[in-house]
């Protein structure tokens, strides 16, 4: 049997896209391995589909001063020395990354054993770790035609992001029984990430008495960010995070409010849904949000925020405006031309696994 070790953790977004090659890659063939930090979001989101999961020692590489700076280069040293150990052993046919710190030390492991890697970029501009991971990468795919001359010419694959097949297979009635809400008023469905995002949390709530007059909002808040004095609140319902039901609470939204997290839009993009992109701000990122909603604005998918903009009225103003013209969001999003992401990255790890 063909062997392939999925990495990739730290937030979902670095997670989600492996899940969603999951099915895929078994009707290939391939005996699947998961490889993650030893206690990050990734070790609990893939303890649901049942796969062999390997934990290493992590750290992050930050551009800021840091006690953590110190110690955390060491426990990348320990994380490749534990990679290689196990890959040594397992011998996988391919490795693919979806990014985040943890896999550093998997890439350049695999690499420093022969094992060829394919790594994506979601980003409109690659973060620090696949930075670090490119020149170990036979391939690197990528969301953004804009990537591409960002990247080695014969390595770069615009794919696009793999989706979940299953997120277009939600139900509307079974989201609204969930949220208690009712068929006759239309749902705004906030996404604050899987860290949550206080500010775009903060904005949402303040702006309850005027959005619950027209609209019901269903918020994932992050954990810990569940306001309990607004638990019984008429048409509003949070939920710190969500999983199997979250195909539903698709199916049910008229307009979605998001962060600007490059797998998010994908997904709104690949479901057609009409919405507000609140970009995390420069001043607390490297600014790749901002770059990938100014690329969906342009292209007509969305309608931009930015969060040092953002005020109650503004954001009433603009759910009012995307929901009387949602329909010209729809249509451009239709004329997209969505790319069979999963297909061709499924046959990009063939072509690299055979190489091998």
């Amino acid at each position: 049997m063909k062997k392939i070790v999925l990495t990739g953790g730290g937030t979902a977004g670095h997670v989600t896209p492996n899940i969603a090659l999951l099915p895929s890659l078994k009707d290939a063939g391939y005996e699947i391995t998961y490889m993650g930090s030893y206690d990050g979001i990734e070790k609990r989101l893939i303890g649901d589909f049942e796969l062999p999961y390997v934990g290493i020692s992590t750290g992050k590489f930050r551009r800021y001063l840091d006690p953590k700076n110190i110690t955390d280069p060491f426990r990348v040293i320990k994380g490749f020395s534990e990679a290689r150990k196990f890959l040594k052993s397992y011998r996988p046919n391919v490795v693919f990354s979806k990014g985040g710190f943890v896999s550093v030390p998997v890439v350049r492991a695999a690499s420093s054993l022969g094992i060829p890697c394919i790594i994506h970029e979601s980003d409109m501009t690659p973060g620090l770790a696949n930075k670090l991971c490119i020149p170990a990468a036979k391939k690197v795919c990528c969301n953004f035609p804009e990537t591409l001359k960002l990247l080695p010419e014969k390595k770069a694959v615009l794919t696009g992001s793999p989706i979940r097949a299953e997120l277009a297979q939600g139900n509307r009635l079974a989201g609204l029984n969930l949220c208690g809400f009712s068929a006759n008023k239309p749902v705004i469905m906030v996404i604050g990430g899987s860290q949550g995002a206080a500010d775009v949390n903060k904005a949402v709530r303040a702006a309850l008495p005027q959005l619950l007059t027209d609209f019901q909002v269903v918020h994932l808040c992050g954990k810990d960010k569940v306001d309990n004095l607004l638990l019984n609140t008429a048409g509003y319902k949070q939920f710190e995070y969500i999983k199997a039901e979250l195909k539903d609470l698709f199916a049910m939204a008229d307009l979605v409010i998001s962060r600007a997290g490059a797998n998010a839009i994908c997904e709104l993009l690949a479901l057609k849904k009409p919405n507000i992109l609140i970009p995390l701000p420069a001043s607390r990122s490297r600014g790749d949000q901002l770059l990938n909603a100014k690329s969906f604005e342009s292209q007509g998918f969305s309608i931009v925020i930015n969060e040092d903009d953002l005020t109650t009225e503004l954001l009433v103003d603009r759910v009012h405006e995307l929901y009387f013209s949602r329909q010209t969001f729809r249509d451009a999003m239709n004329d997209s031309g969505q790319m069979d992401s999963i297909r061709t990255i499924i046959g990009l790890i063939e072509e690299v696994s055979k190489a091998g």
